[in-house]
């Protein structure tokens, strides 16, 4: 299982006027987290671009647990989830630095279109590359 870890503080301008983090923000945080995988497992958005390829989100899941609020320092956990499908699925869980208590969890799937914005229905050649240079079987 492939999982990366990020951090973000909650800045003043993300917060309502409660001092309680939008809950837009929450799909953000995971993007960082998409954002932070792919740095450092070399999926990054260009990573799959020079390959050929656009990886649109067509479904995000979120489930709120626990507010947010200003000044709290959130670590951002991002697990890769191996599908035989063409898809990049991950699962999110932000939670606390200091206490461990879980804020939300989340899901998000993402799909594969080649350059003219046309639905890749079988498994692209780099990803199933990837997956085998870090271990993963399921392709």
């Amino acid at each position: 299982m492939l999982v990366d870890k990020a951090e973000i503080k909650v800045r003043f301008s993300e917060v309502d006027s409660m001092g309680i983090l939008w809950h837009g923000h929450y799909i953000k945080y995971f993007e960082d987290g998409r954002e932070s995988f792919g740095r450092n497992f070399n999926l990054g958005y260009f990573d799959v671009y020079d390959q050929g390829y656009l990886i649109p989100i067509v479904k995000i899941d979120c489930s709120f647990k626990k507010p947010i609020q200003y000044k709290d320092e959130v670590a951002i956990e991002t697990t890769f989830i191996d599908t035989p499908a063409a898809k990049i699925i991950f699962e999110y869980k932000l939670y606390s630095k200091q206490s461990g208590d879980v804020y939300a969890t989340g899901r998000s799937e993402q799909v594969f279109l080649d350059k003219n914005r046309q639905l890749y229905l079988t498994v692209p050649d780099f990803f199933a590359q990837w997956k085998q240079h870090w271990g993963i079987v399921n392709s």
